[in-house]
């Protein structure tokens, strides 16, 4: 449905009565924001259905006016869905387009809508309503992404791996526990966006342009039909606060920082060097010219990604930091970057899920891996301590002296024999050995938070009730 050019209704723009011309071609273009908020438009007309429905129980408006506003706002919705809405520029934002055509349709009883209400308002109500949903699809994103984390970890428990400092062999550990490590960064990041959530809650529709209203309005009417928690308290800050923005777009970057960790992780495993996984065809590319290559491109597109959410982020913060009270034009600048990011961040998501749910372990070179750089060391230090009592400072030298002759002679530490450990240690006896397999080592390790298989197992569980308790 082609739709005539939006003006109020009596040919002047929504704003015109106090300026004797239109604005510059050039003006209209930096002015405009309906190419990216139309993205509001559900939330407009469900804030403005709230808003209309509280002025006529307060008595503002007729009820035949609430009735009529309803009726035509649902036709808009319709239009703007069937995408039979023009958007003009020259109506600047989807606030303006939604009343210009509500007055087409229903005449006076659209003008009245905007009663006790500004655009400053508005549009803090529409973006923290879009927010709000944001999150909640982000959280369900979240909830596939750890089910699919607790299940591969279950599955791989006993699987032994080398675990690293500083990418260098340290002491062996399991994928699962390896795995459980993610999920409590999943399982935090989670949390944060759940706390986000609470805090960005509150309504701030009916503070109007900066100072509240003189209309006898009902805020915790339309907070309650909005499922606002509560209306915001202070007028100046309902109209110029971003902070809820800011701190989704915080949430984001610290989650990216996550993904993007386990994503290099995917990218180093896949390689030839190490071999610990086969990535799967719906998760990886070729090469236009070498027909062998399998690259990791989704985990490198996640490990990109943090740097437009972040950046996102910045850009926010930089917009909002010198910036007086109340509103300012400025804030139109808050949007954008956070519909991408949202954006974007759920991609990384379902990417990372699908990821995790085809992971395909090479659980034999994880193993042999596992072996390497003389990793079951500290458990000779440990032996040391517990069966002949030495401190743990002495344990630690005489270890060292140990792995030395190892290195010497290249051998495992397993394949050690006992006369050379006994030359550095005479008392050391032959059930040091028991202590030397890499299962050995990872089934010793039952201090809570460690990485026996039995506790990832425990572990696996708790964060199952974790999560049922949390939805």
């Amino acid at each position: 449905m082609e739709q005539k050019k939006h003006t109020s209704g009596d040919g002047q723009s929504m704003w015109g009565g106090r300026f004797g011309g239109g604005p510059s071609a050039i003006m209209q273009e930096i002015n405009e924001s309906i190419s990216f908020d139309r993205r509001l438009y559900r939330e407009d007309i469900a804030g403005s259905k709230a808003h209309s429905d509280m002025l006529a129980k307060q008595g503002i408006i007729t009820a035949e006016d609430r009735d009529a506003i309803h009726k035509g706002l649902d036709q808009v919705e319709r239009e703007i869905e069937a995408g039979h809405m023009t958007f003009d520029p020259a109506l600047e934002d989807i606030h303006m387009h939604v009343e210009s055509r509500l007055r087409e349709l229903v005449g006076d009883a659209g003008a009245r809508l905007h009663t006790g209400r500004s655009r400053n308002d508005q549009v803090a109500t529409d973006f923290r309503l879009w927010s709000r949903k944001a999150i909640d699809e982000l959280d369900t994103a979240y909830t596939a992404l750890i089910n699919a984390t607790l299940d591969q970890a279950e599955k791989y428990a006993d699987a032994v791996m080398p675990g690293f400092t500083h990418l260098q062999t340290a002491q062996p550990v399991t994928l699962g526990h390896h795995l459980m490590a993610y999920y409590e960064m999943f399982s935090r990041d989670r949390s944060r966006l759940q706390d986000c959530r609470k805090r960005l809650n509150e309504n701030p529709l009916g503070a109007a342009a900066l100072a509240g209203t003189s209309f006898p309005l009902d805020r915790h009417m339309t907070s309650d039909a909005l499922g606002f928690d509560r209306p915001m308290a202070n007028s100046l800050d309902a109209v110029s606060a971003r902070d809820f923005a800011i701190e989704l777009l915080s949430v984001m970057s610290i989650g990216s920082v996550h993904l993007s960790r386990f994503a290099d992780e995917i990218v180093l495993w896949a390689t030839s060097a190490f071999n610990f996984l086969e990535l799967s065809d719906g998760f990886s590319t070729g090469s236009s010219i070498m027909p062998q290559k399998r690259n990791p491109d989704a985990a490198e597109l996640i490990r990109a990604k943090v740097g437009r959410i972040m950046g996102a982020q910045n850009g926010l913060m930089v917009v909002m930091k010198g910036l007086p009270l109340a509103y300012s034009k400025d804030m139109q600048e808050d949007k954008e970057p956070v519909f991408k990011a949202v954006d974007d961040f759920a991609l990384c998501l379902a990417a990372m899920t699908g990821m995790m749910e085809d992971l395909k372990p090479n659980t034999k070179a994880m193993h042999h891996a596992a072996g390497q750089g003389f990793s079951t060391a500290t458990d000779i230090a440990d032996w040391l301590v517990r069966v002949l009592g030495l401190p743990f400072r002495d344990a630690h030298h005489v270890t060292g002296a140990i792995v030395k002759e190892a290195e010497t002679r290249n051998v495992y530490l397993s394949d050690l024999p006992l006369d050379a450990m006994q030359a550095v240690e005479p008392r050391i006896t032959e059930s040091i050995y028991d202590v030397l397999s890499v299962e050995a080592s990872v089934n010793s390790r039952t201090s809570f938070g460690g990485t026996s298989p039995e506790n990832v197992k425990n572990a696996v569980n708790a964060a199952r009730e974790a999560l049922k308790e949390s939805n």
